[in-house]
């Protein structure tokens, strides 16, 4: 195990790459030794790694949301950001940032480590920090799109062989496929599309099968867009920047993903170009297809909190949602009519809103589409209380009176 003593001291803040690319034996040798080195301060993003539900006393957590095992965080301090702000935070030294931990493939032949499939955030905040420490494992994929870092920008490496993990969740059901073929009948041929992970999303990009000339511009990249790669679906002929390419921040998904990453036209940039406001206002046909906790009947959208717990964050979501609405197609918000038999359309949000209502053109769930852009508060309740689950309709119009 590698003495993170020699590098780390009290009062230090310490990031770490997310999901996939967390640089999980780094990880879990500060969790072991935090205790002797003294108070440390640390960034995480989406985690599967149980060990973070219980973090010792001396280590203080913190992240832009509640992804993955940090929704059973114990203690977890959430930064309300916009994903698009992570680079800035990083470098105003808003975040910690003293040493970062990052898995990467092995060098090239020019000594030089690729981010792998973890460029996102982790690229943006490796040059403000005072040193790094890596784990080279064999197993991740060398991607392009971003330089990678020279062998000896590190302080200290630790070479692993060990599979990339993989992305749990359920498979999508009946709901989700209903939600996703109405997703499907809003978006265009020649559409740039945007949306997240998970089993909602995944039935979202099986659902777009039949279209064609599809770009794709968004932070994660998941096994359904492998799927419509196969199918000829993402050829990204209409794109008006990258065009051809997959542009991605991350790939979050299956072994057969990672393995087959070098097949696809993919491009792995850092959030400073996904979720740059600039770059985004070029994809005229953006699509912006995202989840969420709680709709309210204006039109708000809570990505955050729901029944008093913090179970999201706002990431990406603003970011992609206002630029689709503002200069690109259109911002879709897609979600399950109701969750644990409550209803996820509401008179009032149990929480912050994450996305405007002016960000929001229109909400699908499973019981219909309800068109918001151009329509006046007074016409939005009616609208959103008819797609929600047919056992709270009644509620919803009551509420409207």
């Amino acid at each position: 195990m590698i003495d993170l003593r020699r590098f780390i001291k009290p009062g230090d803040g310490v990031w770490w790459s997310q999901a996939g690319a967390e640089a999980a034996p780094l990880v879990d040798a500060l969790l072991d030794q935090v205790a002797d080195i003294g108070p440390v301060r640390a960034f995480s993003g989406l985690t599967f790694n149980r060990r973070l539900r219980e973090v010792p006393d001396q280590l203080t957590l913190t992240s832009y949301g509640a992804m993955g095992e940090l929704r059973r965080a114990r203690g977890l301090q959430v930064v309300p950001v916009h994903y698009s702000q992570l680079p800035r935070l990083f470098a105003e030294r808003a975040l910690p940032g003293d040493v970062g931990f990052l898995q990467v493939a092995p060098p090239g032949p020019d000594g030089v480590c690729s981010f792998g499939i973890g460029v996102d955030y982790a690229a943006d905040a490796a040059p403000q920090s005072r040193l790094l420490i890596g784990e080279i494992n064999h197993r991740m994929p060398a991607t392009t799109g971003t330089p990678g870092i020279p062998l000896d920008r590190f302080a200290a490496v630790v070479e692993t062989d060990r599979p990339i993990p993989e992305a749990p969740g359920r498979a999508p059901d009946a709901v989700d496929e209903a939600i996703a073929a109405r997703v499907a009948e809003l978006v265009e041929d020649g559409d740039t599309v945007q949306m997240g992970v998970g089993a909602l999303p995944s039935a979202i990009m099986d659902g777009l099968a039949g279209h064609r000339d599809l770009g794709f511009h968004s932070g994660m990249l998941t096994d359904g867009v492998l799927r419509l790669v196969e199918k000829g679906v993402l050829s990204g002929l209409h794109k008006e920047i990258d065009a051809g390419l997959l542009v991605t921040g991350t790939a979050i998904g299956s072994a057969e993903l990672y393995s087959r990453l070098g097949e696809l036209p993919v491009v792995f940039r850092p959030a400073s170009y996904t979720h740059n406001p600039g770059v985004l206002a070029q994809l005229r046909r953006l699509v912006a297809i995202n989840s969420a906790l709680e709709v309210d009947l204006s039109g708000q959208v809570g990505s955050e909190v729901a029944g008093g717990r913090y179970l999201g964050g706002i990431g990406g979501q603003a970011d992609f949602s206002g630029a689709a609405a503002r200069t690109g197609a259109r911002s879709i918000i897609a979600l399950r009519s109701s969750s644990r038999g409550a209803s996820t359309i509401v008179p009032a949000l149990s929480g912050p809103v994450s996305t405007a209502r002016a960000d929001v053109d229109v909400v699908v769930t499973e019981h219909g589409a309800a068109w918001l852009r151009g329509v006046p508060l007074s016409g939005r309740g009616e609208r959103l209380a008819a797609i929600a689950a047919p056992e709270h309709r009644e509620t919803l119009f009551r509420a409207l009176k």
